[in-house]
């Protein structure tokens, strides 16, 4: 994978998205966040495990587990989110990213570009401040990586 490409994983819901349309687009979301798994039982009730994303419009926490393993390419990272139901576009930018990403090597996940957000096509649908909330998801999701993995 180079810098520009993406995932298998993610690279597939990148092109569902832009070949879309818009209200189309918004259909997908809601799909991604009916999808989005619950937090697992170990955090249930316990936010404060969790890292927020203040850039997000409404109150979305994750939390990144890594995998022991030798190198990055052999320690697997699994992802969690808590983002409200009755907010399905960050439960939909969170289930993309959870679908896109988790299962993956560390090394696959830090190596996605930072630019994600803007390969599905979605600033026809959704707000910029959103698309900044997706942004942000990935940014921390990437720095949990590192910290874990380091």
């Amino acid at each position: 994978m180079t810098s520009t490409e993406l995932p298998t994983s993610l690279a597939e819901i990148a092109d569902d998205f832009r070949s879309a349309t818009n209200d189309l687009k918004l259909q997908l979301l809601l799909e991604f966040s009916d999808e989005l798994p619950d937090l697992p039982q170990r955090y249930a009730g316990q936010l404060d495990k969790l890292e927020r994303v203040d850039e997000c419009q409404t109150p979305l926490f994750l939390i990144v587990e890594v995998d022991d393993g030798e190198s990055l390419t052999d320690r697997g990272v699994h992802l969690f989110f808590d983002a409200p139901a009755e907010s399905p576009t960050t439960r939909g930018f969170a289930g993309i990213l959870h679908e896109g990403l988790d299962g993956l090597t560390a090394a696959e996940v830090l190596a996605v570009p930072d630019d994600v957000p803007m390969r599905f096509g979605l600033a026809e649908a959704v707000s910029p401040l959103r698309l900044r909330g997706m942004a942000a998801m990935l940014a921390r999701i990437k720095r949990q990586v590192r910290a874990k993995t380091s």
